[in-house]
């Protein structure tokens, strides 16, 4: 087995980000499709819906986060909760690399009202953080307590408090029957330091009146069709479209590194206890296989390394 086996996917065509201004700069606009990714990552983790919904949203927010970083900078959002889910974790960069999952994503909960995926009961209370790794040495680090666990409003909280950006922020996730995925992504619209009261004002009617987001695109809205949606009266600017890609860097030797993170006595008790070793990736599933001959060599490795004084 290779190294990388993960190759990136060639961006897909459905699955972008628009990024545009609006109201003669007073407000920064970004939508996202991600349908077809989020459908690769059901797949690959056999989901339940109310999973595939709650990890939907955390990575339409995240790639849309991704996109206001530049190329190889980093962001990774965590959304740790007391309900069934725990955990969600997504991760996005300037160059369209997208990926995430869920700790538990065989989950049931009872339905919300109108039947609708009752994410905010599989997430519980908890926190959303929010960690940028700009090449820079330590990440930036900002979190919030959840407000609603419904995913959206927490983003909008995050940056009205955390980064002192009003926003609205809506997202969504439709899940067929076959539990596979219809629609996903979402819009968010900030407004920019200069914005004036009643532009604000203006945004927060705009937002409100807009059908959900799942819906639009389920109908086959792009992202700038969402955008105009939601704003075209206030004239939006293209700047940029990023295409996605599910991508995982993953790989065999990160794998090794991380057995021999264990130290001598962990791997001679996998040794002799097991005889080999099978690490999962938590992101895309990819399964790495080790002998006992290769925990072998990793253990000679590690007394090759640390010589005894």
């Amino acid at each position: 087995m290779g190294d990388a086996h993960l190759e990136p996917m060639e961006a897909n065509i459905k699955d972008y980000v628009a990024l545009a201004t609006a109201a003669n700069g007073q407000i920064r606009a970004l939508a996202v499709v991600n349908t077809d990714i989020v459908d690769e990552v059901r797949h690959r983790h056999q989901m339940w819906p109310v999973a595939t919904a709650a990890l939907g949203r955390t990575m339409a927010a995240t790639a849309m986060l991704g996109a206001m970083q530049k190329g190889k900078e980093k962001v990774t959002v965590q959304i740790i909760g007391d309900g069934p889910l725990e955990q969600i974790i997504a991760d996005a960069d300037g160059e369209g690399n997208l990926r995430g999952y869920v700790q538990n994503p065989h989950v049931d909960v009872p339905h919300a009202e109108q039947s609708k995926l009752n994410v905010k009961k599989a997430i519980g209370a908890g926190h959303l953080w929010v960690i940028r790794d700009l090449g820079l040495g330590e990440p930036y680090r900002g979190g919030v307590p959840l407000v609603s666990g419904e995913i959206a409003e927490d983003f909008a909280n995050y940056f009205a408090r955390s980064e002192q950006t009003p926003s609205a922020v809506a997202l969504g996730v439709l899940v067929g029957v076959d539990y596979r995925v219809r629609a996903s992504g979402g819009l968010i619209l900030q407004l920019l330091p200069d914005a004036s009261e009643g532009i604000a004002i203006m945004l927060e009617h705009m937002v409100m009146d807009l059908p959900p987001i799942s819906r639009l695109i389920d109908s086959g809205s792009t992202p700038e069709e969402i955008i105009e949606q939601a704003i075209g009266e206030l004239q939006p600017k293209y700047l940029h479209r990023l295409p996605l890609r599910f991508t995982c860097s993953c790989s065999r030797k990160r794998c090794e590194s991380a057995l021999i993170a264990l130290g001598v006595a962990e791997l001679e008790a996998l040794i002799k206890e097991q005889g080999e070793a099978e690490l999962t990736c938590r992101f895309c599933q990819e399964q790495y296989r080790f002998t006992k001959e290769e925990l072998e060599a990793l253990r000679a490795q590690i007394h090759r390394d640390q010589p005894t004084q």
